[in-house]
């Protein structure tokens, strides 16, 4: 099963966000950057993430990204399934039933075979990520990343990220 770099670029974006302090946000260009992605590419995926409430867009000049909900409630079948869509990686189009060997219809009441490996494939795989929050990925790379690139994202993090304001302060 073959996924799109936009799954792998949600990912990051998504944990990346995880560590972003409070309500602030961070701006899609610095994400962009970060993972050396073009603004506009990374754009449609994050309207994506958005789309599924999975990221909170915040707009004006301090605007941005953040999670919509927190880590531990995002898992990575949430961001496989905004960027990629519902549908089986693997569809059937019942081929079997074409060209010079096929017979009458009658012959193939039995699902395919092929498409029921696949699907039970499919549901394994959706079940592992739907088991693996986004928390989880975040703690892991806290502990086990190396410290060198933890520092470094850290440091990015909190020269990009975006203080807002809270409701009460605007309303003083």
């Amino acid at each position: 099963m073959k996924l799109g770099e936009g799954v792998e670029a949600a990912i990051h974006c998504a944990a990346t966000l995880a560590s972003v302090k409070g309500n602030s946000t961070m701006p899609g260009a610095a994400l962009a950057e970060s993972f050396g992605l073009s603004p506009s590419y990374l754009l449609k995926h994050l309207n994506m993430l958005t789309a599924e409430r999975i990221l909170e867009s915040v707009p004006g000049p301090a605007g941005g990204y953040r999670l919509a909900r927190p880590a531990e409630r995002i898992t990575l079948l949430d961001i496989v399934l905004a960027i990629e869509g519902r549908e089986p990686a693997f569809r059937c189009g019942e081929i079997r039933q074409r060209g010079p060997v096929k017979i009458d219809a009658s012959a193939y009441v039995k699902p395919c075979g092929i498409n029921a490996a696949m699907l039970k494939a499919e549901r394994a795989y959706r079940a592992t990520l739907a088991e693996t929050r986004l928390s989880d990925i975040v703690a892991d790379y806290e502990a086990e990343g190396d410290p060198r690139s933890f520092a470094a994202s850290c440091a990015f993090i909190a020269r990009n990220q975006r203080p807002q304001k809270s409701a009460a302060t605007k309303q003083i």
